[in-house]
């Protein structure tokens, strides 16, 4: 494996910043190369044709959390004792169930089940409740004093609309948030540490239960939400009762909250640094739908995602045996000049190409549609009220996660 090491610049505050720099070296350095110092080693692929391929091959597995949490440096230690070890293999169970990590049949079964709730013709009807859930947070906010984008809308407003579409009280959403935050930190990170492992799992457990507490009312008073519609395919037999049931409840709170909130920010953050596309979109506001695909490819809120190679195989002259783990490097794919020109360069008007933000194959975000929605309600809301918005700070803070790219603030006002 390590004839394919690399001496490539280390994932450090630096890349947590801006990680583009990296990608441009590791893509150089060749298309496939061995790192010790993630996930306790790992192949990295960086250009878009390698990428794409591991996220369609079935050679490549989305089952690959069993012993990845165990070989977590200090895990032994942490989750010393049967109770703690009980804990830890439930995580790992709820874990694996999720839809995101399942493969075959299982995940065709699950992906079916869920279908439904996002068929575009159901995300175009809430349209209207996006727009009035944008509006509440916006009424509220001054801009001439300035306000903290990620904080007033980035992250409340996904929140709100999965809480919607799941039929969740919104009274609970800031634990929603801050459950979701601790599944960030730990999928997110390159070496995640056991202190990471267990805010997750707490906060994993905690989702599953406040999930388990609300099926029972809704078995007896079913409704059009997620969580009846999970429901009923149980009852049909699509979806395993108790752990499978919760897992997809659980990841959907999750991943319908985080990605999205990230967007948003990094989509205003890219589009206030480049005054001449803020100002196409101020004259043409019908520019936000294209743009918002442009904002995907240039800084993607998801950076890699793992895959398990399912059998042996050789690719660009290393051979990856079957068990390694896989980084499909997202956001160094949608900056491949072999498939963009002009890469490094944020083009609103962009339509050559497509980006990997949202995975491809039988593994695509099934959330797709309902974070572009969200994205181009909430840009063009924006661009209405406060045409002249300005960042008040130049650099704002990143989150310092990795593999979900995000603001931890972003402040900004209007004169």
């Amino acid at each position: 494996m390590r004839d394919f090491a690399t001496a490539a610049p280390p994932f450090d505050a630096a890349f947590l910043h801006d990680p583009y720099p990296v990608y441009r070296r590791l893509r150089a350095a060749g298309p496939v190369l061995w790192r010790d110092d993630v996930f306790q080693g790992a192949w990295l692929l960086t250009r878009h044709a390698d990428v794409e391929l591991a996220l369609r091959d079935p050679r490549f597995s989305s089952q690959r959390t069993a012993g990845w949490v165990k070989r977590i440096p200090g895990v032994d230690a942490s989750f010393a004792g049967r109770r703690a070890q009980a804990g830890l293999d439930a995580f790992q169970r709820l874990f694996g169930s999720a839809m995101a990590f399942l493969d075959g049949e299982d995940h065709q079964r699950v992906r079916k089940a869920m279908a439904a709730g996002f068929h575009p013709t159901l995300v175009r009807t809430l349209r209207a409740d996006v727009e009035r859930l944008t509006d509440e947070l916006l009424d509220g906010l001054d801009a001439r004093a300035g306000f903290d984008f990620i904080a007033a809308v980035a992250r409340p407003l996904p929140s709100r609309v999965i809480g919607l579409m799941l039929g969740v009280d919104r009274a609970d959403e800031a634990r929603f948030m801050a459950w979701s935050d601790d599944l960030a930190a730990f999928v997110g990170a390159l070496q995640p540490t056991s202190d990471q492992l267990r805010a997750a799992q707490r906060s994993l457990l905690q989702m599953v239960r406040y999930f388990d507490e609300l099926l029972p009312a809704r078995r007896r008073q079913p409704g059009t939400d997620l969580v009846s519609r999970l429901l009923a395919a149980e009852a049909a037999g699509e979806i395993e009762p108790d752990g499978e049931l919760l897992a997809q409840c659980a990841m959907l709170l999750f991943a319908g909250h985080e990605t999205t909130r990230n967007l948003l920010g990094n989509g205003l953050y890219t589009l206030l640094g480049h005054p001449d596309a803020w100002a196409r979109l101020r004259a043409d506001e019908d520019g936000v739908t294209l743009a918002v695909r442009e904002l995907l490819r240039y800084d993607s809120p998801v950076q890699y995602t793992g895959r398990r190679v399912a059998a042996d195989l050789e690719l660009h002259g290393a051979m990856l045996k079957r068990g390694d783990l896989v980084l499909a490097m997202i956001g160094a794919a949608n900056r491949d000049p072999d498939r963009f020109t002009d890469p490094d360069m944020f083009d609103i008007g962009r339509r050559a190409g497509s980006h990997l933000s949202f995975g491809s194959g039988p593994h695509v975000c099934i959330g797709a549609g309902l974070a572009l929605l969200e994205a181009d309600v909430v840009l063009r809301a924006v661009l209405r009220r406060w045409p002249g918005l300005a960042m008040t700070d130049a650099a704002p803070r990143w989150n310092g996660i990795a593999g979900l790219r995000g603001l931890a603030a972003l402040p900004v006002s209007a004169s």
